[in-house]
């Protein structure tokens, strides 16, 4: 082996350590430190859905969560906006779409999460890019007890790939239940039995498993008053809260995730039990305003008191960054009839600024992999197939939003100077 003089050394570890070509363009390097999982505070870190499959994978499910049919995939039954850049995956890891192809002919292909390399390869670039870690959703629906818990086994299956993928690449991660579907008698059994199962198991004390004052870290997600979809009651969110605040083998540091106007419910017992929480994390995705020129910007004029009435009440407040929202498809809208556009990045590095002058560095960025409601950060294709309709990343680098979700954080964390416009280029 060479020797490399001194000098030599220190510039190419600093070179490395910054992860950029000398122009500021490059992406990180894999050469990232590992992330401190005892502690929440600091954090960065994205929803994590997990949620996609495809014929010919492990769960044998279909195209679930790529079409609302799962036998077939056309662009009558698409339920996602954005087609993923599958230029790094592996062989075993493109699933072939029948019918759709590329402005090439080429023939156009899906992941599943259900493949252990896919999660790898996203938790890969998670560490390049100076990402922390994911909130993994846990649906209750998916788990035992739930409506939908045939689809249990492959739900572990992937939390078991996380959970090795965060390892294997230095990240933290943490359970997020999200009880979206879930009838509310059902909602504190079902929730309260995987909880066990999950500690009982060890894996809560795996030591890439996101802690806090020394308990695992949980999100709930669902606070929403009065809403059928998110079946939540303050008697229920009582009894959970009363679950993982007992001293125990369960307890836990609880983290509540829901409406972005928590602090104008007029119920007094919503109110109560939402300041029992240790931190609260408003969900802000769709909050937006309209400047004089007609320009959607979100919605943070709230923010300042959100932080000041968790600082009150001993709570982190954990604030939702997104990059911009549509879910045409979804929805069976017309093209462009939801979108919340992202103007190249603006959007989204607007939030980061304004949580910069608030003295906020911890966030939870919606989301990673959500191609179905248009807010996936990842790398995504700006040549999508042809056949349907998609949401692009407008012919800019398919991991630009990767790499602003990086200096987002890099900024947070008082690395960098705090400029209200983007600071790096495609």
């Amino acid at each position: 082996m060479k020797q490399i003089k001194p000098f030599l050394l220190m510039l190419l570890v600093t070179l490395a350590l910054r992860g950029e070509d000398s122009a500021g363009t490059g992406p990180k390097s894999s050469l990232v430190g590992v992330v401190d999982a005892r502690s929440l505070r600091g954090k960065v870190m994205c929803g994590y859905q997990g949620w996609f499959r495809c014929p010919g994978d492990s769960a044998k499910q279909g195209w679930i969560h790529w079409s609302r049919d799962s036998g077939r995939l056309v662009p009558e039954t698409l339920t996602f906006e954005m087609w993923p850049d599958m230029t790094e995956y592996a062989a075993q890891e493109r699933f072939t779409v029948p019918g759709f192809s590329g402005v090439d002919g080429a023939q156009s292909c899906l992941f599943s999460s259900d493949q252990p390399g896919t999660v790898q390869r996203h938790f890969e670039w998670m560490r390049n890019y100076g990402i922390d870690g994911v909130w993994l959703q846990h649906f209750l629906v998916d788990l035992r007890g739930g409506p939908l818990q045939d689809r249990y086994v492959s739900r572990r299956r992937m939390l078991e790939n996380v959970r090795a993928a965060a390892q294997e690449t230095g990240r933290a991660w943490a359970i997020a239940f999200d009880i979206a579907g879930m009838p509310t008698d059902k909602i504190f059994e079902v929730l309260t039995k995987e909880w066990r199962v999950l500690a009982d198991e060890g894996v809560t004390q795996d030591g890439r498993y996101l802690h806090e004052g020394g308990l695992p870290v949980v999100q709930i997600w669902g606070f929403y008053y009065q809403d059928p979809h998110n079946a939540m009651t303050a008697r229920v969110a009582n009894q959970l809260i009363d679950f993982l605040k007992a001293p125990g083998a369960y307890q836990a540091y609880l983290v509540g995730g829901g409406d972005w106007a928590w602090r104008r419910n007029p119920d007094p017992e919503w109110q109560a039990f939402l300041r029992r929480l240790d931190a609260y994390s408003p969900w802000n995705v769709g909050n937006v305003s309209k400047d004089s020129r007609g320009v959607l910007h979100a919605s943070t004029g709230c923010w300042a008191e959100d932080k000041r009435e968790c600082d009150k009440h001993g709570m982190l407040w954990m604030p939702v960054v997104y990059p911009g929202f549509n879910w045409d498809n979804l929805q069976r809208l017309p093209p462009g009839a939801s979108l919340i556009p992202r103007r190249g990045g603006e959007f989204m590095w607007e939030q980061f600024h304004a949580l910069s002058k608030l003295g906020a560095n911890s966030v939870y960025v919606a989301m990673f992999d959500e191609v179905d409601e248009g807010t996936a950060i990842f790398k995504v294709t700006s040549t999508p197939p042809t056949q349907g309709h998609f949401v692009t990343y407008d012919g800019l680098p398919s991991d630009w939003y990767l790499r602003l979700v990086g200096e987002g954080t890099r900024m947070l964390r008082g690395k960098r100077a705090i400029p209200p416009g983007i600071p790096i280029r495609p």
